[in-house]
């Protein structure tokens, strides 16, 4: 099979399922029902969601140019996905949007059974050809600057960076494991070093400029060891992992989560089950992958320093100096794998808003002994990705307006932004966005429904026997 027959079978499993049926909502001129904000995989996902459920007037927004969508060709540096290759994620049941058949379709089943992961560049591919495949109407460049309530629960007007602003009945952050917060830069580095001699995990990096380089790299999780091998693929001189702690994690608890019913059923439980579980995959943290922790350990030039927070970094004699328990080391470069900080209040979109939402911390106390506060700090969420109200006097400023992003942790467990969760994520948001945008126009919708009258049977009947005789 060609890719172009694929796309054939794509299209007629479409029209199968009476794609393209006309929208049920009555149009509001110059309003979209929905706005969704971030053109990655859940973006994608969610619009396809939308429009089976004939919810077509809707817009997706991406800073980034098209292709370039999240942050598979542009900051992250691993070789493969980290899932299991027979994990599904955004194909909504419908086996022809699988990446597995997209795949066979260029390279047979033969093809699909000799790769161990999916190759990341390859997911990116995967993802131009289901947005375009399904033409999912994605406008990049656009980069939303604020999202301002209109009052009384009516909707928002998107404001973008350089452009008019946008009016929408809903709106959804599909923005990716960063859009709930933002990446960490521990304070003492900030404060120490100039900008250019470190960078995050998360920002563009030259390597090659770093060819012949002493490069240290903060943290233990699998970034740290994907940038340790890019850097040292690229000639970097040296590459140190610093890591606090005194062992390397071993067990993922999402591969137990992905095969347990805890994805999928995770909403079912209590804010106590909830909070627990997710205190304790904070604690845990997630090994690096094997295949990329070897590449790095390939090089001569690779050293593993474990129990070896930095205390303390400053420039000296032309090169950075990192104080560790274990002594100081001198490096021309750092690389920061600190992850990321939750809260609504560092996203400048929410700048409106993000005093009026729950958190955790306001709606659950855990036991001293579990208590964590970046698991607090997280929005407290509804059952389909609702962003919802500290206070009941703030819900008209925050009603259509859905998180699904990193920030649903805590509340819907590994969904928004996890590969292992989209598959059961984006049903739960399309019938939240769904349910609510039918809850806002019921009194219309049934008001219609009373007042319906029109005939469908026009048959006509004579009796036997009443007609002209012949």
């Amino acid at each position: 099979m060609t890719l172009a027959e694929h796309n054939a079978r794509v299209a007629h499993d479409l029209a199968c399922l009476n794609w393209g049926e006309p929208d049920w909502l009555e149009p509001r001129p110059g309003t979209y029902d929905a706005i969704i904000v971030g053109g990655g995989q859940s973006g994608l996902g969610a619009a396809f969601g939308l429009m089976r459920e004939r919810i077509g007037n809707i817009l997706v927004l991406d800073e980034n140019p098209a292709g370039y969508e999240g942050p598979w060709d542009t900051y992250a540096r691993m070789a493969t996905l980290r899932t299991p290759k027979h994990l599904t994620a955004i194909d909504l049941g419908l086996a022809s949007l699988t990446f597995r058949t997209w795949w066979e379709a260029q390279h047979g089943a033969e093809g699909w059974e000799a790769i161990g992961k999916i190759p990341r560049r390859d997911w990116m591919d995967y993802l131009r050809w289901y947005r375009a495949v399904l033409a999912l109407p994605v406008r990049n460049e656009a980069r939303v600057s604020l999202v301002e309530p209109l009052g009384g629960g009516t909707g928002f007007r998107v404001h973008l960076e350089g452009g008019d602003p946008l009016l929408a009945r809903k709106v959804i952050l599909a923005t990716g494991i960063q859009g709930g917060g933002d990446w960490h830069t521990p304070g003492f580095i900030r404060d120490a070093l100039p900008r250019h001699r470190y960078a995050h995990t998360s920002e563009p990096i030259d390597f090659a400029a770093l060819a012949g380089r002493r490069i240290a790299v903060l943290g233990g999780g699998a970034s740290a060891f994907d940038n340790a091998a890019t850097a040292l693929a690229a000639g970097a001189a040296a590459v140190a992992v610093h890591v606090r702690r005194a062992e390397l994690p071993q067990v993922n608890p999402i591969r137990f989560m992905e095969g347990s019913g805890l994805i999928p059923r995770y909403a079912a439980l209590d804010d106590a089950a909830k909070y627990a579980a997710m205190a304790s995959f904070f604690t845990r943290n997630q090994p690096p992958t094997v295949d990329m922790f070897e590449a790095a350990a390939a090089y001569p030039g690779f050293a593993l320093h474990l129990g070896s927070p930095w205390l303390s970094v400053a420039e000296k004699d032309g090169a950075v100096e990192v104080e560790t328990p274990k002594g100081r080391f001198a490096y021309d470069f750092l690389i920061l794998s600190t992850g990321l900080v939750t809260d609504p209040a560092l996203r400048p979109e929410l700048a409106l808003v993000h005093g009026r939402i729950a958190r955790w911390a306001d709606r659950h106390a855990p036991p001293p002994e579990i208590a964590n506060p970046l698991v607090c700090a997280h929005p407290y969420l509804g059952p389909g990705f609702e962003l919802l109200p500290r206070d009941p006097g703030d819900a008209d400023a925050l009603h259509g307006l859905f998180a699904f992003n990193y920030s649903a942790l805590i509340s819907l467990g590994l969904s928004a932004s996890a590969l292992s969760g989209l598959k059961h994520a984006l049903p739960r948001l399309v019938a939240g966005v769904a349910d609510q945008l039918f809850r806002d126009d019921a009194a219309d919708i049934l008001a219609r429904y009373h007042g319906y009258a029109e005939p469908e049977f026009t048959a006509r009947w004579t009796p036997a026997g009443t007609g002209d005789a012949a």
